[in-house]
């Protein structure tokens, strides 16, 4: 087996999830891997373990480089099974070995494993001496759970910041500079809009924080998918730029269809928008995977989302798109909502009340049409989206 070496003595000893295609609702078509780094010295670290099925696989490239029952340490940044679940295993072969964790992540691993589980709490500030090399740890709560931290190599500047500045992401690579960069962002941007996006405001002052230390950063080692090391404040860059809700003048249609007249109006809407040069992302959205369109709403200035009424109300996949994105909380953006109805309407309501009450800026009034769309009503949806387009043309505030 290879052993791949972010500095002398640290080491990558990960497992690659290649078949992955759901992660708790999120999909992930090109897999994920989990990360976890061996730091060896007079004294002997690991970051982070896996997921359960990969226990053996990571214990197996441990002994690689050293006898697992030798391990010092087992830093728990996280509690999530995903990067906790190997952790019975390696103690059991470990007995040695002290968990360090934030004081909340003590709570939930003694919750998930059991009280007997040797751990030593720390907090933002306190540092581990391995010999050599020195651990600094920094709290990070609520990026993206209350227990998360992030360890800080101090003598190779190498953060490892556990879900922070991750993306789910299979590859034979480890580092950025091996991989296809529009690819690598694409899954950054899509990671941070679906798991990180609700906690903007705390990551701009994480972020603040951390540059406050003044802590040199020559690489950046994410708990999934691919290693910053050649431009790694590429990446905190942008994580400051999608947490402060940096936009493009672009708009993102989302709609579901009945019988045919929503997606009518869906794309007259469209028209009108293109036609006054604004680029416009179109889902129709039982076809559509959410964390995807949830990936071009981080940097749109507009959302435009239509809805058939059904009995009364919006129809259920709006109704379950509304929901889940509200929880993320993107900011800045500007929504239009549009719908058709038959004997009765309800869903343009609905879909306003839901957005006004989740504190986003609404465009009224709503849009609505009755039975199908004539020829005149398609072009007020035309009219409709260069309206639309007229805002997103203005800079926002």
């Amino acid at each position: 087996m290879v052993k791949i070496e972010l500095a002398d003595g640290v080491y990558w000893v990960g497992a690659v999830d290649w078949n992955v295609r759901d992660f708790h609702g999120y999909e992930t078509r090109r897999g994920t891997t989990y990360n976890a780094y061996l730091i060896k010295d007079e004294k002997t670290a690991l970051v982070d373990t896996v997921k359960y099925p990969f226990s053996e696989e990571l214990a197996k490239k441990i002994g690689e480089i050293t006898n697992v029952e030798k391990l010092d340490y087992i830093i728990a940044n996280h509690v999530e099974t995903d990067h906790s679940s190997a952790l019975p295993y390696i103690i059991k072969h470990a007995k040695n070995a002290t968990i360090i964790a934030s004081q909340r992540g003590k709570e939930g691993l003694t919750k998930h494993y059991g009280e007997n589980l040797p751990i030593k709490t720390v907090k933002t500030g306190d540092e581990l001496k391995l010999g050599k090399k020195t651990l600094r740890f920094i709290e990070a709560p609520m990026l993206h759970w209350p227990d998360s931290m992030f360890t800080y190599v101090v003598e190779d500047a190498i953060l490892m910041p556990n879900d922070a500045f991750g993306q789910h992401l299979a590859s034979s690579q480890r580092f950025d500079d091996e991989i296809d960069q529009p690819l690598l962002m694409e899954e950054a941007a899509k990671y941070y809009a679906n798991i990180l996006m609700p906690f903007a405001s705390l990551a701009i002052r994480k972020i603040q924080e951390i540059t406050e230390m003044h802590i040199p950063l020559k690489m950046i080692a994410p708990s999934h998918g691919i290693i910053w090391r050649s431009e790694p404040n590429k990446i905190v860059k942008v994580y400051m730029d999608w947490s402060e809700g940096v936009q493009k003048k672009k708009a993102v249609i989302v709609y579901d269809t009945m019988w045919g007249s929503t997606d009518k109006m869906a794309r007259a809407i469209a028209e009108g928008i293109i036609s006054q040069g604004i680029e416009v992302k179109f889902f129709k959205l039982r076809d559509s995977d959410v964390t995807d369109i949830a990936t071009e709403i981080l940097e749109t200035r507009a959302v435009v989302l239509g809805s058939p009424t059904l009995n009364n109300s919006m129809f259920p996949s709006i109704s379950a798109f509304l929901t889940y994105i509200t929880g993320l909380k993107p900011k800045g953006k500007l929504w239009a909502f549009f719908g058709s109805y038959g004997w009765g309407g309800g869903a343009a309501r609905q879909m306003v009340e839901t957005a006004k009450k989740a504190g986003f800026d609404v465009y009224e009034p709503a849009l609505e049409v009755k039975y199908v769309p004539t020829k005149e009503e398609l072009e007020k949806c035309f009219a409709f989206g260069k309206e639309i387009a007229g805002k997103i043309a203005k800079p926002s505030n």
